[in-house]
């Protein structure tokens, strides 16, 4: 198949990737992130997660981000919502688009959200269902669509069902995550191939992590297989806290650097993407796990 002409970046740095760090990041610099990204030509951005602050300390100022951007027409900003009182957090703050995350593994379920897939999915309809009363749009995320760290290698039929599943319930685009990073370029298509037998490629996004280096050639399969949708992270950041030595997602400017030289249209400035890189990561106190950003650092000023 023809690569896309066009691929969209959803931006998942703000929530995937900073909801892990130990220490809390300032709610202006959090603001500041995202106001870069849109800036930098991001029109998907992760904004920030109404979750319990006991498990994610991090998104507990998540209704504070989204008060203090000042948002760009044409950018949507996004919020990962669990359950109704999240739902309900998330209208009280005029949020436009949520996501819900489910996985394809049930050791992963239970650990991660202490339900099995079945339940996780009961517990996502009513989301589902006040959202599309109120016109929101709804993504869905599947994790661990190439691999769990507690059971191994996953049937690309179990993550047909629940992106499936998903999309009957009504999200508008179901993304296909890699959570440890486990995956190649031949078991990343086969995967897609069992799920585009029940969800629309043009309706799939891929997520993938960089653990073990594999993330560019797998999107660069995914693409060939017709997918227009990457999740990514600017200066790579974030990681699995239930995968020991996973490493954190693919790098927004590694990505847009490859499809850039693909030919393929993003709408993303590439330097300014690397700006915000540098800006988040010195914010953080480390350099950008980004080959493009260590690559075009000379030109910092």
């Amino acid at each position: 198949m023809r690569l896309p002409k066009q691929v969209k970046i959803v931006e998942v740095s703000a929530r995937d990737g900073l909801q892990n760090e130990a220490t809390l990041v300032p709610t202006a610099v959090k603001v500041e992130l995202i106001e870069r990204l849109a800036g930098a030509g991001l029109r998907s951005i992760e904004a920030g997660a109404f979750v319990s602050p006991k498990w994610v300390p991090q998104m507990a100022d998540t209704a504070e981000v989204l008060r203090a951007l000042r948002k760009r027409p044409g950018v949507s900003y996004s919020v990962l919502v669990p359950n109704m009182k999240g739902f309900d957090a998330a209208v009280a703050a005029s949020v436009e688009e949520i996501a819900v995350f489910g996985a394809a593994s049930e050791s992963f379920s239970e650990k991660n959200i202490n339900c099995s897939v079945a339940e996780s999915l009961a517990r996502f309809a009513p989301v589902i269902d006040a959202a599309q009363s109120r016109s929101i749009r709804v993504r869905g995320y599947v994790s661990c669509v190439l691999g769990c760290p507690y059971e191994g290698a996953v049937a690309p039929e179990a993550v047909a069902g629940v992106a499936g599943s998903l999309l009957d319930m009504g999200c508008y685009e179901v993304s296909l995550g890699d959570t440890i990073g486990v995956g190649t370029p031949r078991r990343a298509q086969a995967m897609l191939e069992a799920v585009m037998r029940r969800v629309p490629v043009e309706r799939l996004a891929v997520h993938f992590h960089d653990t073990y280096g594999q993330a560019l050639a797998n999107i660069l399969a995914c693409l060939e297989c017709g997918v227009a949708v990457v999740d990514s992270s600017v200066a790579g950041l974030g990681g699995c806290p239930y995968a020991e030595g996973a490493s954190g997602n693919v790098a927004s400017e590694d990505v847009v650097y490859m499809l850039n030289g693909l030919g393929i249209t993003t709408g993303i400035d590439l330097d300014a993407l690397a700006e915000v890189g540098w800006f988040i990561s010195d914010a953080l106190g480390r350099a950008a796990a980004s080959k493009v950003s260590h690559a075009l650092a000379s030109k910092r000023h």
